[in-house]
């Protein structure tokens, strides 16, 4: 970009913001309202439309058997908004946009704290930093100049008149003036209230202007004055005490008008600090500093802390008045593997991690924080367990397993509100890069770093020896599993290829078995009999008996008709239990080729033929020199021991 386009960038940014500053009386203010109502709308009614403003993605879990698996017939609403910064936690974000919703519609949710709960890194701050940043980044509103409350200019209105106004503008007017522009008015103005001057105000976090925010004070040291402003000292002597000149109104209350205002870590707060909280949700109104009267307050109030800290305010009974004026979101970790490495992905994009990343390295990670957020079940093991939450079918002998994901849930309580962070699991990212002397991180490295990390914990044995156990043994395995296929994909020449020539062939000799008719060879025309050795040879790998061959013949051929009457598409993938046996077939087929190249020390010309072959293979699916080579050898030390 040259100078030239700077400078045009620059000029284009101000004659936008010029458009956008306004400036004029109430008179034309009125006229604004008259043509856009929902300029004049309340606080949770305008952070409601910008949150659903980009859109909302309906889905009908019925539609996606994938999902239909992880939500049951739950309707799944996902908001464009939230899409590329929050994942696995699409239930939190549908309650959270249902508080905003009914507050919209001047419900009881607008006169409540909407407080978020959950264990450290699970968003709860990332949640209401992104709802800040919308509303930073939101049109202007306007308000009456120079008011410390940045108030509705509506509030202009005499009340007998409102009813008159409500009508002919088709809004619906709440509030009344704060103490300053009352003052303003019937002095400077002389009661002529439509001269008053209004003007355009944005919002920002670092200039307080609509954002408010509350930091845990120390309760011996708490002072109001931080949530309702204070009497400025200095003019004392020229004012009288309750006179509105005096207010200094610069706390959360008064800046977050119109706005948000936050509560970090709000129970750490003395519970007497929190009262204003009380008569801003219940009465929208709250106390001027000194002497003078109530002020009215419209603003969105969100609060967060961890769960030990909202156990011990709610246990305590004389707590019961704030209690009942807050709405409580559970904001759980992540549950859902798929999710999960999408949030590790969105971290590394932006930070300046630069290192290459070997494949499944970051969905290993992340099969570590999910078990450990896992409650133990009767049902299933847990690696079982994280794949149902997946919404992955579980095969067991050539049918897939039936298993409620709503019963697990139901059976397991408050999953997801303890296990590992995911600052656990970046910190342990970190580590593994800052130990390798390859710039590259791969599944082992990080397997490595984070059983080092979890020694190093200041957990109970017992937690520490479990969470051992799903790094050294159930993690483990399914890597195992992972990396043989991996190699048997690298191995076999144009794999998706041979893998779809065996599920064809399969399907005829199936199809010609159930129908008891024959197959035509394809060269010479001959009449053949299904090959029942072939099936047999497929089913084998789903551990089938040939007792139950023939009802899983007739369940693949019934399968794929209904795919086809349905108008879908009939791939190998398509039907899960097939699938897995296909991929065993195939990786049995070439086990012991690739156990003998692979551990060789000296291979003939043909086999280092195809073991070059094999690694330029693994290079395209993602791999660099270094992994590729590191985990090769892993593979001929563990895959296939003699």
């Amino acid at each position: 970009m040259g100078t030239t386009d700077f400078y045009t960038l620059i000029q284009k940014d101000r004659e936008e913001r010029k458009t956008l500053d306004f400036k004029g009386t109430l008179l034309d203010y009125l006229h604004i309202v008259k043509e856009s109502p929902e300029i004049s709308a309340l606080s949770h009614e305008r952070l409601y439309r910008l949150i659903v403003e980009p859109g909302v993605e309906v889905i009908k879990t019925e539609e996606d058997p994938r999902l239909r698996r992880i939500y049951g017939k739950d309707t799944i609403k996902k908001y464009k908004f939230f899409e590329n910064d929050f994942f696995g936690i699409d239930e939190v974000l549908m309650k959270l946009v249902r508080y905003f919703h009914s507050a919209a519609m001047r419900g009881e949710e607008s006169r409540q704290v909407l407080y978020l709960v959950g264990p450290v890194g699970s968003g709860k701050s990332s949640l209401i930093e992104a709802l800040k940043k919308l509303l930073e980044s939101s049109p202007p509103i306007y308000a009456l100049e120079g008011c410390p409350m940045r108030e509705e200019p509506l509030h202009l209105i005499p009340k007998h008149l409102r009813p008159a106004f409500e009508k002919e503008l088709n809004v619906k007017i709440e509030g009344d003036l704060c103490p300053v522009c009352r003052y303003r008015l019937k002095n400077e103005f002389k009661g002529e209230y439509e001269k008053f001057p209004v003007v355009s105000v944005d919002f920002s976090i670092r200039s307080r202007k609509g954002i408010g925010v509350v930091p845990p004070v120390d309760p011996n040291n708490q002072d109001t004055s931080v949530l309702i402003g204070s009497v400025d000292i200095s003019k004392m002597d020229l004012y009288p005490e309750d006179d509105p000149r005096v207010f200094a109104l610069n706390g959360a209350f008064n800046v977050g008008n119109r706005g948000i205002v936050e509560f970090i870590e709000v129970f750490k707060n003395d519970v007497e600090y929190l009262h204003t909280m009380i008569t801003a949700t219940q009465e929208k109104s709250i106390p001027s500093p000194g002497k003078g009267s109530m002020i009215y307050f419209d603003g969105v109030i969100l609060a967060h802390s961890n769960e030990a800290e909202w156990n011990k305010f709610k246990a305590d009974h004389t707590n019961e008045a704030i209690l009942d004026r807050i709405v409580k979101i559970e904001v759980p970790y992540c549950l859902e593997l798929n999710e999960e490495i999408k949030i590790y992905e969105k971290i590394l994009r932006k930070s300046n991690f630069k290192a290459h990343i070997a494949p499944h390295t970051i969905e290993v990670a992340s099969m570590f924080a999910i078990l450990s957020r896992l409650a133990p079940s009767n049902k299933v093991d847990p690696m079982t367990k994280l794949k149902i939450y997946n919404g992955e079918e579980i095969i067991e002998k050539g049918t897939t397993k039936r298993i409620d994901v709503m019963e697990l849930k139901e059976e397991a309580g408050r999953e997801g509100m303890t296990g590992i962070s995911t600052r656990f699991i970046m910190k342990a990212l970190d580590s593994a890069l800052s130990d390798s002397e390859h710039n590259c991180i791969n599944p082992l490295s990080v397997m490595e770093s984070l059983i080092k990390e979890v020694k190093e914990m200041a957990t109970p044995e017992d937690l520490k020896k479990r969470y051992l156990g799903f790094l050294q043994d159930s993690i483990k395995k399914e890597y195992h599993q992972i990396l043989e296929k991996e190699v048997t994909k690298a191995f076999i020449h144009g794999y998706r290829e041979q893998a779809q020539d065996l599920f064809n062939n399969y399907l005829d000799h199936a199809e010609a078995f159930v129908n008891k008719t024959k197959l035509k060879d394809p060269n010479t025309g001959e009449e053949l009999e299904p090959d029942e050795e072939f099936l047999s040879s497929i089913e084998q790998q789903l551990g089938i008996t040939p007792s139950a061959a023939k009802g899983f013949r007739q369940d693949v051929t019934a399968y794929m008709f209904s795919v086809l009457r349905n108008g879908g598409k009939i791939d190998y993938t398509c039907y899960e239990p097939l699938k897995e046996a296909i991929e065993k077939k195939l990786t049995t087929s070439v086990r012991e080729l690739s156990r003998i190249i692979t551990k060789s020390k000296v291979r003939d010309q043909e086999q280092s033929k195809k073991y070059d072959a094999m690694v330029e293979e693994m290079k395209r699916n993602g791999y660099c020199d270094h992994c590729c080579n590191v985990v090769l050898k892993y593979a001929a030390n563990n895959l296939w021991k003699d």
